[in-house]
């Protein structure tokens, strides 16, 4: 069976049709070439103006590209970096881009693999300028009138640790001037920078230990303010405890010298009693006081040089005692 002009006619112009015709989506951007060269402007591009949506074109010499529309992803590699201040870091980082201008991304580009090793370039070249040119801290610190939690017994201790030393610009500062460096760089290529930020910042090893040392350092300091306080408690313990000892040492010699004098004042007493009671009680007396007169003075190994008239020697000649007004024998 045959198929009739008219059939074939109709068959050609749907495929014309089909052919000429595409769609545009919300995700992406259109711009179209003929024989290689783009064509008319970009559609979609404006992110004001949807466009999305059925499109026609020239059918058969007309080629549509598709370029993403969406915020797109860099992660650049993480590259060592010296600072200012002669200290090696690691730093990765990472930014936000989107294709503002599909033409001029095809001409200078043409593909996504090309733009991210040109953004390779150009960010991290800036990182490198940017961080060599500041100091460790000011890469560390996010934000320069940033204020840390403090050991209020450090504050107490009036102390400098646990002080943030200050800084002139600070992490989001240095980030700041990265994006503002690379923007113009990557216009020319039809690229709009979004966003440029340190996602990890690695200290290498030699400044891992001096990172350690500070750390260790500022321990050491605080152990010692706390033993020197320690030490100063201690000693005004120990003062107060002789100080009590004493008060209550004294106080004892005290009693005891008080109950001392009033116990001899009672047995004086009671000795001048019993002696005045009759004179064979005071003769009795004077003997025992006399024997232990010797008991005290003399031993085996004793000399002693007594007159004969002596007192000391009246009990080695006789145990009577001499009669009133009779001389000692």
């Amino acid at each position: 069976m045959k198929l009739s002009p008219i059939l074939i006619g109709l068959g050609a112009l749907l495929l014309i049709l089909l052919s000429g015709a595409y769609t545009v989506s919300e995700t992406e951007q259109v711009f179209i070439t003929q024989f290689g060269k783009p064509v008319g402007g970009a559609i979609n591009a404006d992110p004001s103006n949807n466009q999305a949506g059925l499109h026609f074109k020239l059918p058969f010499i007309q080629q549509v590209n598709r370029i993403e529309k969406r915020i797109l992803e860099w992660n650049g590699p993480a590259v060592d970096i010296p600072t200012s201040d002669k200290l090696y870091i690691s730093v990765d980082s990472f930014a936000r881009w989107r294709i503002s201008d599909p033409v001029v991304y095809y001409k200078a580009l043409q593909d996504e693999r090309r733009a991210m090793a040109r953004l390779n370039t150009i960010i991290g070249g800036e990182t490198k300028n940017f961080i060599a040119a500041h100091n460790l801290i000011e890469v560390v610190r996010s934000q320069k009138d940033r204020k840390t939690v403090r050991d209020e017994t450090l504050i107490d201790a009036n102390s400098t640790i646990g002080v943030l030393p200050p800084i002139e610009f600070g992490r989001s500062k240095l980030e700041q001037d990265i994006l503002i460096a690379s923007q113009p760089k990557v216009a020319s290529w039809g690229i709009e920078l979004l966003d440029v930020r340190f996602k990890r910042i690695n200290y290498k090893a030699g400044v891992i230990e001096k990172i350690y040392s500070r750390m260790a350092s500022e321990r050491q300091q605080i152990a010692e303010r706390f033993r020197s306080e320690g030490a100063g408690e201690a000693a005004k313990i120990i003062g107060k405890k002789e100080r009590d000892l004493l008060e209550i040492q004294s106080a004892a010699y005290r009693k005891e010298q008080e109950i001392k004098g009033k116990a001899d004042a009672e047995a004086t007493a009671t000795y001048s009693q019993a002696y005045n009671s009759s004179p064979v009680a005071a003769d009795f007396y004077q003997f025992v006081k006399t024997l232990d007169t010797y008991q005290k003075t003399l031993s085996k190994d004793t000399t002693l040089i007594l007159t004969s008239d002596s007192d000391l020697f009246r009990l080695f000649k006789h145990m009577t005692p001499p009669t009133q007004g009779e001389p000692q024998k």
